[in-house]
C-alpha cells in the first residue's frame, strides 16, 4: 500500500498511460473526457434539445466506464489511499501569491474555499466567475473538437497537428488566466 500513497515517478505513469493508449489504438477507440461526457449526456436525453447529442450512444457505451471509473477512482483515492503527509507540495512562493489575493492554500483539498465555500457561492462575483469559466471551457472544448485529455493524450500520441495546436492554446490560456486574469479578478 505504501507505493499507492505517494506520487508515482514519470516513467511509471508514462508507461501506464502509453499502455492504455496502445490498447485503445488496438481496439480502434480514442480517449477524451469530453467524448465520454457527451455519451453520458446523450444517454440521459440531451439529444431531444441539441443535434450535437443525436447519435447512437450504445456504440460508445464503453465511454461510460471511463466516467464511472474516474468518479470511483477519485473517491477511493481521496478517502482511502491518500496520506496527508505525502500530498503534493505547492511552492511557498505560490502560496504567498495566492494569499495576497485572499485565496487559501489547498492543503489537500481539490479546490480552494475562496471559490467553493458556502459564503463564496453566495457572492455574485464568484458565481459570475464560475459561470463564465464553465461557459468558456464548454465552448472551447466544443470549438477545439475535444478536451485537454483528448488532445494532449490521444491526439499528441497519434501525432495530430490540430492536437498540438490545441495543446499549445491550452497552455497559453492557462498562462493568461493565472498571470493576468486571476490577479485581476481577486485583487
Amino acid at each position: 500500500m505504501e507505493s499507492l500513497y505517494g506520487t508515482w515517478p514519470w516513467y511509471v505513469s508514462g508507461f501506464l498511460i502509453g499502455g492504455v493508449m496502445l490498447a485503445l489504438l488496438y481496439f480502434g477507440k480514442t480517449f477524451g473526457m469530453s467524448s465520454n461526457l457527451r455519451t453520458m449526456c446523450t444517454m440521459l436525453g440531451a439529444g431531444k434539445t441539441s443535434e450535437f447529442f443525436k447519435f447512437d450512444w450504445k456504440t460508445q457505451r464503453w465511454n461510460l466506464t471511463v466516467v464511472l471509473g474516474a468518479m470511483i477512482g477519485g473517491y477511493i483515492a481521496v478517502n482511502f489511499i491518500s496520506d496527508p503527509a505525502q500530498m503534493v507540495q505547492i511552492n511557498p512562493k505560490t502560496i504567498t501569491e495566492l494569499q495576497a489575493m485572499n485565496i487559501d492554500a489547498p492543503d489537500g483539498k481539490l479546490l480552494p474555499d475562496a471559490l467553493t465555500s458556502t459564503e463564496a457561492l453566495q457572492s455574485p462575483k464568484i458565481l459570475g466567475i464560475l459561470l463564465l469559466g464553465g461557459l468558456l471551457v464548454g465552448f472551447g472544448t466544443r470549438y477545439a473538437g475535444g478536451c485537454t485529455s483528448g488532445h494532449a493524450i490521444t491526439g499528441l500520441s497519434n501525432l495530430q497537428l490540430p492536437s498540438l495546436i490545441a495543446v499549445i492554446g491550452f497552455f497559453i490560456g492557462g498562462l493568461v488566466m493565472s498571470w493576468l486574469l486571476l490577479p485581476l479578478f481577486f485583487n
